[in-house]
């Protein structure tokens, strides 16, 4: 079996002494997570400029991957400077009690053709819930491209306290999108 691992920081895999480990290096420049939604009636994008990632995941052997992405939630941009000043704060992301949200995958499912689920759990404000993110895989050469969407309803993380809760201005379903470039490094183990 080969194990494949993409990395933005760091990874940690525990693999037999007869495994030939592949390591998958992101390019930071060409990667991406952002968001997406809708305040007072018009849609608006943003993106996380700082996260760290370490992802076990050979596409032969899905079920045997294992994944754990951190964002720092205070790297929020949208482009409008009074939205990126609250999401800070506390009835938002409240980075000071909750700096980071965590997608942590126990395991990848094979979907068909370059398909995949990464299978988990998203923390976010310290709430923990159960988590499936879609994705696409494509490899050329020594280099793979990971694109995915996962739809979210804020409130069921906490995002948006007070009169934030309701929907009224800023809608309730967020989307998260990730769009990770790597190049395989081959090492023995």
């Amino acid at each position: 079996m080969i194990a494949a691992r993409l990395v933005l920081v760091t990874a940690l895999t525990i693999l037999p002494a007869s495994v030939r480990a592949a390591t998958w290096v992101v390019d930071a420049a060409k990667s991406r997570i952002g968001f997406s939604g809708v305040q007072v009636g018009a849609p608006f994008q943003g993106r996380f400029t700082r996260f760290t990632a370490r992802i076990d995941f050979d596409p032969a052997a899905p079920e045997s991957g294992h994944a754990v992405v951190d964002v720092d939630l205070a790297s929020a941009e949208t482009g409008d400077a009074q939205r990126d000043a609250a999401l800070p704060q506390a009835e938002w992301f409240d980075t000071k009690a909750n700096a980071r949200a965590r997608f942590e995958a126990t395991r990848f499912a094979a979907k068909g053709g370059d398909a995949y689920e990464a299978v988990g759990t998203l923390t976010i404000r310290g709430i923990r819930r159960d988590a499936v993110l879609p994705f696409r895989l494509t490899r050329n050469g020594s280099s793979a491209r990971a694109t995915g969407h996962l739809d979210l309803v804020r409130t069921q993380f906490g995002v948006g306290q007070g009169p934030w809760t309701s929907g009224q201005w800023v809608a309730l379903e967020v989307g998260v999108d990730i769009d990770l470039t790597a190049t395989e490094q081959v090492s023995a183990p």
